[in-house]
């Protein structure tokens, strides 16, 4: 039920590298734009004079039209082919950062806000359509690990940068900054186009046991929606992660301002390390849920720690956030990998956008939750709900395995 890739003896390493660096590098920007507007939440909120669950209803007006673009980009991508799709969420994200800088009001950030949700949804289609039918399938595991590192990095550069440049000029610089970032990328791929080049998907069974050539045939697959579950899962626990578990941290644990933006830069690129190890890891398929099962249930003892835990240095929340970071890292390429043992022939645009729509309804519903509890000083609550979420994982990677199985035996 998988789809085919080239052996590595057939495909030079070179092209695979070429193709993997710059899926990376478009990824590594679909990310980093999507923390644009939390790292600036301390701003903004005075900027504008709006509360945290305010400020996360932007975030969840950007992820509802990311998913909803995201669902039917993959259906786009199958028919068009991804490097055009690609080059239009590129240029939307850094149309969309300059629209925020110019912004003067709340609801501009909000209309600039559905812009870049468009510009966001093509990614995760066009990216594994690519890496999925270019690159040779001995390195996809490593193909999955770049992947999901670029993107830490993009989360982690996000407040890295707009934080700096807010602190030395003002967040309209920062957000001019991020905009040329968007671009600088854009200019890269279309320098190297014809290494980004694939036919639209030819027209396929889904599957024997469906015994359908029909474009939706793929959604009577029942792993696919468990996958879809569990991305949506993944997403409320990433999103609390990237908007609020710092700043609830930093109000628990008196811990200086100055540190919280380094709590995120320290998951991020934690979890870019442990996704290295991790793309060995996922090189045995046959382990891929055990791996995604310990790597969140530390995680999720990590995150019970942070609630509950007692620190005489403040140093120590970094460094908790950090060791879930790595934890969590560690089980991306095999949590990846969950989705393309469950992926037909030639349906790959369409089922990462369904499946990973899952991350982005996650996306839009956490910030509104989660804000709420901000708002109301429930800082061990938001804690204790990132644990409880991580928990979730663990039983969930095991269902779809559990899921795919049966279907398998049936068929």
């Amino acid at each position: 039920m998988t789809t085919a890739n080239p052996p590595s003896n057939s495909v030079p390493l070179r092209r695979d590298v070429g193709v993997i660096g710059l899926v990376g590098l478009a990824h590594m920007v679909s990310h980093f734009s999507q923390l644009l507007l939390p790292s600036l939440f301390p701003w903004l909120k005075d900027e504008f004079s709006v509360s945290y669950a305010q400020l996360g209803f932007l975030m969840t007006i950007f992820f509802v039209v990311s998913c909803a673009v995201q669902t039917l980009s993959g259906f786009v991508v199958d028919r068009f082919g991804p490097r055009p799709i690609l080059f239009a969420g590129l240029s939307l994200l850094g149309l969309a950062a300059l629209g925020y800088a110019m912004s003067t009001s709340y609801w501009m950030l909000a209309g600039f806000a559905v812009l870049a949700g468009i510009g966001n949804g093509v990614f995760h289609p066009v990216d594994y359509t690519l890496i999925n039918r270019k690159v040779s399938a001995p390195r996809l595991g490593h193909a999955y690990s770049v992947h999901g590192i670029t993107g830490s990095m993009g989360w982690a550069l996000s407040p890295a940068l707009v934080v700096s440049l807010t602190l030395a000029y003002s967040w309209r610089v920062a957000l001019v900054a991020a905009a040329l970032v968007a671009f600088a990328v854009l200019a890269v791929l279309v320098l190297n186009r014809s290494q980004l080049t694939l036919p639209p998907a030819a027209p396929a069974k889904v599957s024997a046991a469906l015994g359908t050539e029909s474009s939706l045939g793929f959604l009577k697959i029942p792993a696919v929606w468990m996958c879809f579950s569990f991305f949506f899962v993944y997403a409320i626990g990433l999103s609390v992660v990237q908007a609020f578990a710092p700043e609830a941290a930093r109000r628990l644990h008196d811990v200086p301002l100055s540190l919280v933006a380094m709590c995120l830069t320290a998951y991020m690129v934690s979890s870019a390390c442990g996704m290295v190890s991790g793309g060995f890891l996922a090189a045995n398929p046959e382990r891929c849920e055990r791996i995604v099962g310990l790597g969140f249930g530390f995680a999720a003892l990590m995150s019970l720690s942070l609630a509950f835990g007692s620190f005489s240095a403040p140093i120590m929340v970094p460094v908790l956030f950090a060791l879930m970071g790595f934890s969590s890292g560690l089980a991306a390429p095999s949590r990846d990998l969950l989705v393309k043992r469950s992926t037909p022939d030639n349906a790959t645009g369409r089922v990462y956008g369904v499946v990973y729509s899952g991350l982005d309804i996650g996306q839009a519903i956490s910030p509104l939750m989660f804000g709420l509890m901000m708002d109301h000083g429930n800082f061990r609550g938001v804690l204790l709900g990132l644990a409880l979420v991580q928990g979730v994982l663990i039983v969930s990677a095991f269902s779809v395995r559990r899921v795919r199985r049966t279907a398998l035996v049936a068929a």
